[in-house]
């Protein structure tokens, strides 16, 4: 809120400097902010009594707009890439998504890793359990299981993550 919007009988006034005014009634900080050519913003409205500030208001939302930019970009996304495997994969198709699991993981992203079992392999679904056990034990040198293998519908599902 600013200027005529702050509705409030008292508010504990801070100065464009950063000194405490102390409290006082709305009508006379609205007057001080004339005098100066600046605005009246409310700043902490849940505090008792309310907090405002003189400031220039273009100027504030500029800050908040620019603070805000700026922890967006210290942000990193994380992202899940995903490798699929088979029950009955062979050793050399396996140390290939090994392969590209191990550059995901160095990219700092996570990797879903899923087991898909189609028709009669559903019967058989506890014997490959291994397959998960041995991928995450030969990439266990860059990455720890952040959520262990467990059965989803048609797949066995486990997630690794990047060693820090």
């Amino acid at each position: 809120m600013i200027n005529e919007q702050i509705r409030d009988k008292e508010i504990l006034l801070i100065g464009e400097n950063g000194e405490k005014l102390g409290i006082m009634a709305t009508r006379d900080a609205m007057q001080m902010a004339k005098e100066a050519e600046l605005d009246l913003v409310k700043i902490a409205p849940t505090a008792k009594p309310p907090v405002c500030k003189i400031i220039d208001y273009g100027k504030y939302r500029y800050e908040l707009a620019r603070k805000e930019k700026d922890a967006k970009k210290k942000q990193k996304v994380i992202e899940i890439k995903e490798v699929r495997l088979s029950p009955n994969i062979d050793t050399n198709d396996l140390n290939t998504k090994m392969g590209a699991a191990r550059k995901f993981l160095e990219k700092g992203d996570k990797v879903k890793v899923t087991l898909r079992f189609r028709g009669r392999e559903m019967a058989h679904m506890s014997k490959s359990r291994y397959i998960l056990d041995d991928f995450a034990e030969k990439l266990s040198d860059i990455a720890t299981i952040d959520k262990p293998s467990k059965v989803e519908g048609r797949s066995m599902v486990m997630f690794l993550n990047a060693k820090r």
